[in-house]
Formats: C-alpha cells, structure tokens, sequence
C-alpha cells in the first residue's frame, strides 16, 4: 500500500505590530485614489495659493542657479545648461567669458575654439554652433544687445521658449511666461497641476492657474525644490513642505 505523503504546512507569517507597523505604512506610497481629502479639486485657486505659499515660504529670495551678469551671458549659459547641470555650467562659463566677454567678440571666434571651451557640457558641436550664431545674429540684428520680446529672442539660434522666458524673466522681470524645464515639468505633473507631457502645453496649463506675478519666481523655487527635495527616484518626503497638500503615487512617505 503505497504512503501518502503530505506537504509540511507552512506557518502564516504574522502581521507587524506597534512600531514596525507604523513604519511600513508611512513608508509604503499610497494610491491617491486612497488618500484621504482628496475632495478639494488640484488645481483650485485654494490648493494653489498653498502651493505658492509653501514654496515661497521655502526658498524666499531665490534667483537664478546660473552665474551671470548680464543678459547676453545669461543666454548663453541657458542655451548650454540644456542636458547640463547648472554646476557644470557655472564651472564652464567663467573661462568662456574671459576670452569672449561680449557678443561681439564671440561672433569672431571659430567653432573648434568654442567647442574646445564648453566640451564638457555635453553635446558640444551643437552648442557651438547656437551661441556663434546667437552671438552673430545678436550683433547684426540688435545691435549686441538681447532684445526684451520674446518674438525678437525667438530668432536667436538655441533659442526656445524656455530660454527667453528665463532670460526676460530672470534679467528684465519681464514675466513673458513660466519656465518650464525638467524639474518644472515634473514637479507639476507631481502635484497635479497639469496632466500634459510636454513643455509647451504644461507652460499654457500653468499659466492658467498660477498669477502672472509668481511666474518668475515660481520656476525658480520649483526648480530649486526639484534639485533638493523632491528628486526624481526616490523623493525627500518627510523633509517637504509641500507634503501634506501632495497626493502623489510617487511618495515615499506620507503624513496622510
């Protein structure tokens, strides 16, 4: 006759208790859809202004991370933090100036001077090229001054949206729109401010919601609280004061 062998049972492990079980439930995120006080639509001008508020309260004074000190080296520097961190640049930038300080003096020079100069910032022969012919067009056309539109800063090669927006707003105070880099776009699609996936339709979805006199200094502090706090893989949660009004699936911890 022949055994019948059974399977050894296997203990069920037990729930954490007291402490551990605290921890595990900050520490694992939360579906929005489970968060509580979700009843207050996310771009309301109530949740916005506590946005504006926290943010404000943050980084009071906050200015520009790229080193400048004036409108044309501003636009430079801008066209080469374009997948570039702000340090790299500012480690670029002051050599750069040095031997080409005004925009004519960077008409004349050749591109494998400039390329040799910038080579660090990461795609280099194109960046070249756009501030040779920024500096040439800024010459020719406007007199090696920028231009305070951002029609006339449009025609300047390397030149986009982003860049004139930080030049107008960062330089002139001209808030001509809200400068939408990688921490920009990301941070607001975390806290649900727009749902859009490029920076032209999230700058229309800010612009929107966020009064024209914050837009300036807005970027800069979102900019900032994307450098320090809220990262891209893994956010500093508890250490945001944006957290208890954020509701991201993104969260590594939550008061609520």
């Amino acid at each position: 006759m022949a055994t019948r062998v059974t399977k050894p049972v296997r203990p069920v492990p037990k729930a954490p208790e007291g402490k551990k079980a605290r921890k595990i439930a900050a520490t694992e995120p939360v579906s929005p859809k489970k968060r509580p006080g979700r009843t207050v639509k996310p771009t309301s001008p109530e949740r916005v202004a506590a946005i504006l508020d926290a943010l404000r309260k943050t980084y009071p004074g906050v200015v520009c991370a790229l080193n400048h000190r004036n409108a044309w080296e501003l636009t430079v520097a801008t066209i080469l933090s374009a997948q570039c961190t702000d340090v790299r640049v500012n480690l670029v930038t002051p050599e750069l100036f040095r031997i080409y300080p005004t925009p004519q003096a960077m008409a004349k020079a050749s591109l494998p001077e400039l390329e040799d100069l910038i080579r660090t910032t990461g795609f280099f022969r194109n960046k070249a090229k756009s501030i040779s012919g920024a500096a040439k067009l800024v010459v020719s056309e406007y007199g090696g001054e920028i231009p305070q539109t951002m029609e006339e800063m449009l025609r300047i090669p390397g030149v986009a949206r982003k860049t004139a927006n930080v030049v107008l707003g960062s330089w002139f105070a001209i808030a001509s729109g809200v400068v939408v880099d990688t921490h920009v776009l990301r941070l607001s699609r975390r806290l649900e401010l727009t749902k859009e996936t490029t920076p032209e339709k999230v700058e229309k979805d800010l612009e929107k919601i966020i009064p024209k006199d914050r837009w300036i200094d807005f970027s800069h502090e979102l900019i900032h609280h994307g450098r320090q706090i809220c990262i891209a893989r893994k956010p500093r949660c508890a250490d945001c004061t944006l957290e208890t009004i954020c509701n991201s699936i993104e969260k590594t911890w939550s008061s609520h």
